[in-house]
């Protein structure tokens, strides 16, 4: 199970640069990321190297944080191999509410980070299906 840090922060200028110099002076790596924003506000999720660390900086700094539980698949870099993982999680009636791209740096295989409801069970389904979880 990956731990992944969402910042809720105001949609201006110079915000995401201000969050990845805290993370940078704090030496935490960020693996994966994806931003969801509106008129006013956005949402910065990612997988970092330290993610209490990283909360604990941003929050220093002024950021409302919140740690959530997401899955991480490694998959290997072919044509539908991401379609193959959402059939796997449709057929077994799991809903994934968003997901983005991060690396294994190891590997250099594309991990596939999502969140959905009852991320344990998830894991184990996907699991029991062949998957490999980071």
């Amino acid at each position: 199970m990956l731990k992944q840090v969402s910042i809720y922060a105001e949609n201006k200028k110079g915000t995401m640069q201000d969050i990845t110099g805290i993370l940078a002076d704090n030496g935490i790596n960020i693996l994966g990321s994806v931003t969801n924003d509106s008129a006013e506000y956005g949402i910065v999720r990612m997988v970092v190297s330290d993610p209490d660390a990283a909360t604990a900086a941003l929050t220093a700094k002024g950021y409302l944080c919140r740690l959530t539980d997401v899955l991480g698949v490694e998959v290997t870099d072919e044509v539908g191999n991401l379609h193959h993982l959402l059939m796997a999680l449709s057929e077994s009636n799991i809903n994934v509410d968003y997901l983005y791209l991060s690396f294994n740096r190891l590997s250099g295989k594309p991990i596939m980070v999502f969140h959905a409801d009852g991320a344990y069970e998830v894991a184990e389904c996907l699991k029991a299906k062949g998957f490999s979880l980071c």
